[in-house]
């Protein structure tokens, strides 16, 4: 029995390795991925809907948080859709960016890989990362500014979402 148990650990480890090295980071899989982790993350359930960040959407239901690799500039960008609902901040899909984005409400945000790695990794937060020229970003910058805790977990969210950086989305 317990080589059994051995064996079907070893495929299922050896399943999650192929599965995570097939996803690039910020692909549209990786954004779906993303979206899951949103929404175990209470940081950002949480505080976003307290503060009232996720209901400021023009009346279309959802805000998106739009991210892109600056060192991958022919990869399509990828976009996190987050929505009140449920006395929560959700993320509902998360996929491709298709609409435009209306940066009255919704937030852009690219960086090298590099960088992403490193916010992922929390060796600094978003102050510095924008500071110093690590990450673009474009949106309402006071609305973020007065979220700075839960903007923190959403770079964080690049760390414990598993992505390939060796390659670029297609």
């Amino acid at each position: 029995m317990r080589a059994v148990q051995m064996i079907a650990g070893v495929a299922l480890a050896a399943a999650a390795g192929a599965a995570t090295a097939a996803t690039e980071l910020m692909s549209e899989e990786w954004a779906r991925a993303a979206c899951v982790a949103w929404n175990a993350d209470a940081t950002l359930t949480g505080g976003l809907h307290e503060s009232g960040w996720a209901a400021n959407d023009k009346k279309r239901g959802y805000k998106a948080l739009q991210v892109a690799r600056k060192d991958c500039a022919s990869s399509p960008k990828v976009e996190v859709r987050i929505a009140a609902k449920d006395g929560k901040a959700l993320c509902v899909s998360g996929g491709r960016s298709v609409d435009k984005l209306d940066l009255d409400v919704d937030y852009a945000m690219t960086a090298d890989t590099k960088r992403w790695t490193e916010m992922g990794k929390g060796e600094y937060g978003p102050m510095r990362a924008m500071m110093f020229g690590r990450l673009s970003f474009d949106g309402p910058m006071g609305e973020a500014m007065g979220n700075m805790g839960p903007f923190e977990s959403f770079l964080l969210l690049v760390g414990k979402v598993p992505g390939d950086t060796a390659v670029c989305p297609k």
